[in-house]
């Protein structure tokens, strides 16, 4: 072997490299189990900050660097945001109000939902058809653009801005989401913008355990404003006003102005006090009444309503409560709005006057859930805050020296402490509104004028609120509102049981695998195949440690699917060795032989698996794209290992005179499938009759029952309930059909237990709301605790997933609808665009069109056969099988497997034309199929071992990938025999009409 001394300092730099970047998990693990020892937290902390790894890395790189585990094995949560491009594009026009800017971009909002066209592509093309004759810049010519645009600019030029305007947005966006991860502490995030899908940013956080906190922390945009109020006295006649306005029926008559009304309006709210139940008495009654407040609607309630719209559900405050207007139950707050925004309110409320509720309930009431209204002072021509978060530098979580409270303090830039003066001083004796994303915190009333730029938010806030808060204003606001659109929450209970099944479906088939090899090729071959295995598995390891990748349970199937198809390498050499050796050659030739005759084999199966892993890559997200990593880097790893490492240790034992006695056979497969003489090419009518009719039979199941549809294709909500006693799936859909109206319920059993159901809705997936995922967890939890099937006390424990006991969630998954259609889009085109890839691949590699065709031909049967048991199957076989992005990695990576069969079938083929130069067609054909078959035999009866220890070890999140390729293994070995050879058979017999040109086989040499 040639390069000998290349192929040993690779191997050497590789095993060190691997061992230091694989040791950081010996040393964290070690690390760990010492600080267990140690009883007091704080001491345990201490004890690992201290810790230095080499004399280097401290504890926390260490975390960083050893491999890590994604969020099935380990637990955590994982999203795709998407930043709101058209907010963005709305901001950069000044919030316009021209009739074909708004047509424009409502036109384009609703086709962007279908089209694979980015929105400012779609806004432009509308706003051309919607104002003929007008250019962008009337529209954009903005202070937000001012520099980039002017009334001069052309279309182009706009559109440049834009796209600049729009990508710095999302940049923005990374980089605030990362800082507030990086402060969460979340260990090893894994935060990542989306090519090719524009404004969206994927983030995954092993270990998190507080979902509903980091939905706020990434969807908060840190909009923090300052703003001058209105004392209540000032306000509280107006709101008189407009509660007998209301009453009227909203008419208001253009004389009457609030002063002249003042009396009168006060005389009427007696009466309404009269008439209505006790409301919130502040101060004074303080609790009574907010027990009066929070008592259920009665009949006099509703009377009391009709004579007062307003005042019946909305408390005034008393004289002297500063800001604060009046006080609500929550469950009033949305009519109180209805009123205060209504059109009759416009007429009757001052210009400058701004209602908003607090961001929490009232603090010293014993009623739960009372809400305070503020009034705030419009003071800028804009609309916007006199001051706002931009001009925060630094935000820290401390305790209030006066109530020894979690609070917030803030220092401000420069300007922002100019103008904090500026603010404090004008308005001694009044309060100002620290308000963030539309909420009111606080509302302290300023003693002073306050210089330096220093200040403080208080409020009623617990460690954690005071904590993400800070965060969130220390790493700015988000330039443009942000939503997720994808979701995935798994328990840490079922991530490690994940692991568990992982390991036990890696040794079983790690184990099995090394027996096939010493059984079919005896003790040294076999052992020398599975010291590869092991390399390659080290090998693989240790790079994508080196990575920093996340090992997920499709990275494991990945790593144990290399290990099937890594044994590919070893059987193609020790099968030719041994046709070498029967043709009389000694060890040390044959050996040579086997490994050279070999190479391009492997190496094209090799390449074109890789094409596949690419194109898996490119287009899947999550865990297909860690799927595809490990398969990528297996693949490169199996390579190395099996075509140079092992030919080094042959030749160096040889050398010495060792080994001399092998021949590759034991008893059991010394005559296995040797000197066939198959027909198989007599076959081919009766095998394209066959693969017709199972066609036709999948096409007319697709159109009848067609395929199950995920999540990841429809868009909706999947929860997995485990459930103490079983149940039907059908009597689960049965129960939640009314708490879910106008949207679909479907229950699936996972398992055969039927104590583990994954509830699938697609109920409000349209919805922004940050609170809709709480409200459909709620709902669930009363639909099934109103069946009996839950028996947890509250919606907190059914949502653990650590308190099985009673039933809870152990895992859920959100996908939106926009993410639901680039999807289906990428699905389709990642197969397509893989087939045409392999076509291509095999054009170019063996130069006959011949082999492309029949190449092609089969690998789209193969899909189509493995869709059609999938349409024939689902809500049969007692598993999921639905088409998710898990599937279609599974059917991109039997295109990549099946190709593998077909490769070195046309290898030999291409051997023999020209070797046998004077045969016919027919005959090479047939006896290529023959000499080719005890490794093709071989090969998919060691992946089909690797793939049967994942089906039945590997757990349910696996299951149906594993089902889908062992079916893609089958079929994809019986259409390498029976498909693609005759199909390039007819092809090329047809070109050369039968006769054997010598042109032929030049073109493919």
């Amino acid at each position: 072997m040639q390069n000998k001394g290349i192929v040993i300092v690779l191997a050497v730099l590789m095993t060190l490299a691997s061992i230091f970047y694989l040791s950081f998990s010996v040393a964290t693990n070690y690390y760990d189990s010492e600080a267990a020892k140690i009883k007091d937290p704080i001491a345990q902390q201490d004890y690992k900050d201290s810790v230095k790894y080499l004399g280097i890395y401290s504890y926390q790189r260490c975390l960083e660097t050893q491999i890590g585990l994604g969020l099935d094995l380990k637990g955590g949560m994982n999203v795709i945001l998407e930043i709101s491009v058209p907010d963005v594009v709305e901001t950069l026009a000044d919030h316009k109000t021209d009739a074909a800017f708004v047509k424009s971009m409502e036109q384009a909002k609703k086709e962007e939902e279908t089209s694979q066209s980015d929105f400012i592509s779609l806004f432009i093309k509308y706003y051309r058809q919607n104002a003929p004759g007008h250019r962008l810049a009337e529209i954009f010519a903005t202070q937000q653009l001012k520099g980039q645009v002017s009334t001069q600019s052309s279309d182009k030029e706009v559109e440049k801005a834009l796209r600049s305007q729009v990508q710095s947005a999302i940049d923005n966006s990374y980089n605030v989401v990362r800082n507030r991860i990086d402060k969460f502490g979340v260990v090893q995030p894994n935060i990542q913008k989306l090519e090719g899908q524009e404004g969206r940013i994927m983030v995954e956080m092993p270990g998190v355990r507080e979902p509903e906190r980091v939905r706020k922390l990434l969807q908060g945009s840190a909009n923090l404003e300052f703003w001058e109020t209105y004392n209540s006295e000032e306000i509280t006649p107006y709101l008189r006003q407009l509660d007998q306005t209301m009453a009227n029926g909203g008419e208001v008559k253009k004389d009457t102005a609030a002063t002249e009304k003042k009396d009168d309006a006060a005389e009427k709210a007696e009466v309404a006090e009269k008439t209505s139940p006790a409301k919130l008495k502040v101060n004074a009654n303080k609790n009574s009444a907010a027990k009066a407040a929070a008592s259920s609607e009665s009949a006099q309630m509703a009377q009391a309503k009709k004579t007062n719209p307003l005042l019946a559900v909305l408390q005034l405050a008393p004289q002297g409560s500063l800001s604060v207007v009046g006080y609500a139950n929550v469950r009033d707050t949305a009519a109180v709005n209805k009123i205060i925004y209504s059109a009759a309110a416009k007429q009757v409320l001052p210009s400058d006057l701004k209602l908003l509720w607090g961001a929490k309930p009232a603090d010293g009431l014993s009623v739960k859930n009372v809400y305070e209204l503020y009034a705030l002072k419009v003071t800028q021509s804009n609309g916007h805050a006199p001051l706002e978060g931009d001009v925060i530098t630094d935000a820290k979580d401390e305790f209030d020296q006066m109530s020894n409270r979690p609070s917030v303090s803030m220092s401000m830039n420069s300007d922002g402490a100019r103008r904090w003066a500026e603010m404090t001083k004008a308005n001694i004796n009044k309060a100002i509104a620290i308000v963030l994303d539309g909420a009111v915190y606080s509302a302290p009333r300023v003693n002073g004028e306050i210089s330096g730029g220093n200040s403080q938010i208080t409020g009623n806030f617990t460690i954690e609120d005071t904590k993400d808060l800070a965060n969130t204003l220390k790493s700015g606001r988000m330039p443009a509102p942000a939503r997720i659109v994808q979701e995935d929450v798994v328990g840490p209970t079922l991530g490690a049981q994940s692991i568990q099944q992982g390991l036990i479906s890696f040794a079983v088939a790690f184990i099995l695998l090394m027996l096939y090899m010493v059984l079919m090729y005896d003790f040294i071959p076999g052992m020398m195949a599975n010291f590869a295995l092991l390399v390659n598995l080290f090998f693989t390891l240790g790079i994508l440690t080196s990575f920093q990748a996340a090992l997920t349970m499709p990275g494991i199937a990945g790593i144990v699917l290399t290990l099937g198809m890594a044994v590919d390498a070893n059987v193609l050499i020790y099968e030719r060795t041994k046709e070498e050796l029967r043709k009389g050659k000694a060890l040390r030739e044959a050996i040579k032989a086997g490994y050279g005759n070999a190479f391009s084999a492997i190496f094209d199966s090799n390449l074109t698996s890789i094409i596949t892993g690419v194109i898996l890559f490119v287009f899947g997200t999550g865990p297909v794209r860690g799927f595809a990593t490990t398969l990528i880097i297996g693949i490169c790893c199996s390579f190395f290992t099996a075509v140079y490492l092992t030919r080094l240790v042959y030749e160096n034992r040889l050398a010495k005179d060792k080994w001399l006695k092998q021949n590759f056979t034991t008893r059991l497969s010394r005559n296995f499938l040797q000197n066939n003489h198959v027909g198989f090419m007599n076959m081919y009518k009766k095998t394209f009759t066959i693969v017709g009719i199972l066609i036709a039979v999948f096409v007319v199941s697709f159109f009848v029952r067609g395929l199950s549809k995920s999540i990841d294709f429809t868009g909706g909500r999947n929860y997995v309930v485990k459930l103490e006693k079983a149940v039907e799936p059908e009597d689960v859909s049965r129960a939640l059909q009314t708490s879910f109206p106008n949207s679909s319920v479907s229950a699936l059993a996972l398992g055969t237990d039927h104590k583990t159901i994954r509830i699938s809705t697609n109920y409000k997936i349209e919805s922004n709301s940050p609170t809709i995922d709480d409200e459909v967890e709620e709902i669930l939890f009363k639909a099934l605790s109103k069946e009996g099937m839950v028996t947890q006390k509250s919606v907190e424990a059914f949502k653990n997933p650590d308190v099985r006991a009673g039933g809870s969630i152990i895992s859920s998954a959100k996908v939106g609808p926009s993410v639901a259609k680039d999807i289906t889009y990428g699905a389709i085109i990642s197969v397509i665009f893989a087939l045409i890839a392999i076509f291509l691949y095999i054009l170019l590699r063996f130069r006959n069109l011949a082999f492309s065709l029949g190449a092609s031909v089969a690998l789209a049967i193969d899909t189509v056969v493995v869709l059609g048991f999938y349409s024939l199957l689902w809500n049969i076989v007692p598993f999921s099988l639905e088409i998710d992005q898990t599937f279609i990695g599974a059917i991109l990576t039997v295109i990549g497997y099946s190709i593998n069969d077909k490769v070195v079938v046309f290898d030999r083929i291409r051997e023999n034309l020209g070797l046998y130069k004077k045969r016919d067609f027919f005959t090479i054909f047939n006896n290529s199929l023959n000499e080719t078959l005890a490794r093709t035999v071989n090969t998919s009866l060691t992946t089909l071992i690797v793939l049967l220890c994942i089906f039945i070890l590997g757990g349910d999140s696996i299951r149906s990938f594993a089902f889908a390729m062992i079916l893609g293994v089958i079929f994809g070995t019986l259409s390498s025999i029976f498909v693609a050879a005759p199909i390039a058979y007819m092809t090329l017999s047809r070109r050369d009409k039968g006769q054997r040109g010598d042109k032929a086989i030049e073109e493919m040499a």
